[in-house]
């Protein structure tokens, strides 16, 4: 199965549908599905609404596995069931969607003008656990604000660093360190951020596969040497805060860059919405993306 998975990621037309958002970022998520705060009560409660929108996003016949590669679960959907069966397993047996699992913990205190992850407890197990569940990959986020060479460099250096227990592991690890599209220093801090990710890639074995999730760049085309690259899996290109088509086409101008949305795949999405109103305008996110992913 998982060389049937790594075929479909490295070579699929397609995106990665992030559904990942996790404590601190439901309550968005939820609000702007159109499920109030006043709706829930405590996490127990929040986790169980947005499982509930999670799970008609994925059962939905217009998500399936010939637009969407994979997805991406938070830790609490990979252990819940859809149907009865793991989300996970859900994901791949039914759907044809290769499942990828968030490990990080959040962002740590912004330090030389960028955000490092906290520490990950107990990674060892959880990657165990998602091994174990059918998980392809992971995904965790860092965060560049300002082309500080020295914060870039911190970023990169985490990630590829976890990235190589991810890799050792048995899974393929996304890594996302997103430079913020607000930043007055984007085009600058992309270019050391490519910089950094060329020498830590030169640094891998040829078995050693890593895929990266990247801000799309200011410069139109800038990471192609990078997809180019064998140990590069697939680049895939989260929105960053950019409405979906805004996003999609920024990232229509970058060949071989697919899409790994999240809040642009679900923005037109409401709790309010009928089974066909929600089915339509989920097919209408989902080719607009898929479109802009087969450039």
């Amino acid at each position: 199965m998982h060389h049937e998975q790594f075929d479909k990621v490295a070579t699929g037309t397609g995106f990665v549908a992030a559904l990942d958002q996790s404590g601190g970022s439901t309550p968005k998520a939820l609000a702007l599905y159109g499920v109030g705060e006043d709706e829930y009560a405590g996490d127990d409660e929040m986790f169980d609404r947005i499982h509930e929108m999670r799970t008609r996003i994925i059962t939905s016949p217009s998500f399936t596995g010939d637009r969407v590669l994979g997805a991406i679960l938070f830790e609490d959907t990979m252990d819940r069931q859809i149907d009865g069966q793991d989300t996970a397993d859900f994901l791949w047996s039914r759907k044809q969607v290769v499942p990828f699992l968030k490990v990080d913990k959040g962002l740590a205190d912004m330090a030389n003008g960028a955000q490092q992850m906290k520490p990950i407890g107990g990674l060892d197990d959880l990657l165990a656990r998602a091994v174990d569940k059918g998980v392809f990959g992971t995904k965790m986020r860092s965060v560049i604000a300002t082309a500080d060479g020295r914060g870039v460099d911190a970023v990169v250096a985490q990630q590829f660093d976890i990235g190589a227990q991810i890799i050792a592991a048995g899974l393929v690890p996304i890594i996302e360190p997103e430079v913020d599209i607000h930043s007055t220093e984007k085009a600058a801090a992309e270019g050391l951020l490519k910089d950094a990710i060329v020498a830590r890639l030169d640094a891998l074995t040829d078995d050693q596969h890593v895929m990266l999730k990247l801000t799309i760049p200011d410069e139109d085309g800038f990471y192609s040497d990078v997809i180019a690259d064998p140990r590069v899996l697939r680049v895939v290109a989260l929105s960053g805060g950019y409405q979906r088509e805004d996003a999609c086409s920024k990232l229509s101008r970058n060949p071989g860059m697919i899409a790994s949305f999240s809040r642009a795949l679900t923005e037109s999405l409401s709790a309010q919405q009928s089974p066909e109103e929600f089915d339509a305008a989920l097919d209408e996110a989902i080719d607009g993306i898929y479109e802009a992913s087969r450039t």
